[in-house]
């Protein structure tokens, strides 16, 4: 009997992710950006997942989605994904070639308070962080950008984020995040560890049986929040 889909359950927010295996440049052009967002504009029309944010870069792509069924994460992430690669393939003539997306996407849930807006900062920053742009509003291939002059079809693919927006979100955004904030959502981006308060990450992590991702691994750090560098 095949195995079933993990599902990520409904009432939570989630930061998804995913890359390029063996570091392959996904988008090289702006055609190639052009041509995963319409891919983006089907996947949603087929699963109306909620979409709070996203942003597209070289190798990999980040979105914070709030679904509504507990199959709504898998159904889009993997029809996207999929289609995507078949399309590259095929426009690269290199079907066949081995899998263009390293694996599943990954997915760590998120408290809806301040950590939500850290992680929306993390993601609509990451071009920024990169150093191809100057200001984080500039990156066309991001919601920040779309929600402020992209056009009516790929802003309609945005909900209404859960928490008011700050007046000074634009500034909140392209100032950096701490080293603390970083390397805490970097470590849930990697392990799928909940990133909210203590209390919350450890009632959540038992909720969604995530409770491993909040053990060590290898030796004891001298600090939870210590970890190598990581690309955004």
């Amino acid at each position: 009997m095949p195995r079933r889909a993990r599902q990520t359950p409904a009432g939570y927010i989630y930061h998804v992710l995913n890359r390029a295996a063996g570091r392959i440049a996904l988008f090289r052009k702006d055609a190639d950006y052009a041509a995963f967002q319409r891919v983006m504009l089907l996947a949603h029309q087929l699963v109306p997942l909620r979409i709070l944010d996203w942003c597209i870069m070289k190798n990999h792509w980040h979105f914070i989605v709030w679904p509504q069924t507990d199959i709504q994460v898998t159904d889009f992430f993997r029809w996207l994904a999929h289609t995507h690669a078949m399309r590259w393939r095929v426009s690269r003539r290199t079907v066949g070639w081995g899998h263009l997306y390293q694996g599943r996407f990954k997915a760590f849930p998120i408290q809806t308070n301040r950590h939500f807006l850290t992680v929306c900062r993390y993601v609509q920053r990451n071009a920024l962080t990169a150093g191809v742009v100057n200001r984080a509003e500039h990156w066309p291939w991001s919601s920040l950008w779309t929600r402020r002059q992209g056009s009516p079809e790929f802003r309609g693919m945005l909900t209404e984020w859960p928490v008011p927006r700050p007046p000074n979100w634009l500034e909140l955004v392209n100032t950096p995040l701490t080293a603390k904030e970083l390397a805490r959502v970097r470590l849930s981006a990697t392990r799928g560890r909940p990133y909210g308060d203590p209390a919350w990450v450890q009632q959540t992590a038992k909720e969604l049986d995530l409770e491993h991702t909040l053990r060590r691994e290898g030796r004891p750090s001298k600090s939870e929040d210590q970890e190598q560098p990581h690309e955004n």
